[in-house]
């Protein structure tokens, strides 16, 4: 099972940078994108589904803002759009996949970088979504969490960790949350194979066209697994050189026997 979870910053304007081009070279069974600012019927949806995937779309209700989709070529068993909690589901932040016994999360985290209000409501939305997930798991406890988190964990999860240290995605706070997460019995896939590489990043600033050149960037996108599921983590990559974003997409490959 090859997954990718990739925050495009717009299906759309990652279309026009080669994203159709890309997938046609078979990335993955299962891409979870996050950010992609449209509705199914906003995207020529059927050239996709034409490489082989299914596709699946929880858009915002408002238009051109956050959304999550899930093109996979492994047929689901169940899918839920949304996690049941009225404003993250506004917002388009989480859509479930179940294949087997294997169920998948694909969530947009909010971002808290406009200001103390959506910081605020990235707290809350932190706490609630561990508990649907710890509540999910009692039921269907083999788990894969797909995303872009917004929180870079460590200090070796960022290029300027003491620059930053009051920057909304690596604040006290948020990074205890992660350590809250990773507590409650799961794993980061990439940090379990590469536990003291530095330099792997997964986000860099627009702001500044010569950042992702110079790599100072953040790793915030993760995908997480349940512990039972470590054994059987295969591969584990980051893939800077792929460029329809400002992010890059993270990669996971399961041996599911």
């Amino acid at each position: 099972m090859r997954i990718i979870s990739y925050n495009t910053n717009g299906i759309r304007s990652a279309i026009k940078k080669g994203f159709m081009d890309w997938l046609q070279t078979d990335p993955a069974d299962i891409i979870c994108i996050q950010e992609t600012k449209a509705h199914k019927e906003n995207i020529d949806y059927a050239k996709i589904e034409s490489l082989g995937f299914e596709t699946y779309w929880f858009s915002a209700q408002k238009k051109g803002y956050s959304g999550v989709a899930v093109f996979t070529k492994i047929k689901p068993d169940y899918v839920e759009y949304g996690n049941k909690i009225e404003q993250s589901d506004f917002e388009g932040r989480v859509i479930r996949l179940d294949f087997g016994a294997i169920t998948l999360i694909n969530a947009y985290f909010p971002s808290g970088t406009s200001g103390e209000e959506r910081q605020t409501y990235k707290y809350q939305w932190l706490d609630e979504f561990l508990e649907y997930i710890e509540t999910l798991k009692k039921k269907r406890p083999q788990l894969i969490l797909c995303g872009d988190y917004n929180i870079a964990h460590t200090a070796i999860d960022i290029h300027d960790p003491k620059g930053n240290k009051n920057s909304s995605g690596f604040l006290p706070a948020e990074r205890a949350w992660m350590d809250t997460f990773l507590a409650a019995g799961y794993v980061d896939t990439f940090r379990h194979v590469y536990p003291n590489e530095a330099h792997h990043y997964s986000w860099w600033s627009m702001r500044f066209p010569t950042v992702r050149l110079q790599n100072k960037g953040w790793r915030i996108d993760y995908i997480a697994v349940t512990e039972n599921l470590k054994a059987f983590i295969k591969a584990v990559a980051i893939l800077p050189n792929v460029k329809h974003s400002d992010h890059c997409p993270v990669y996971l490959e399961l041996e599911i026997v």
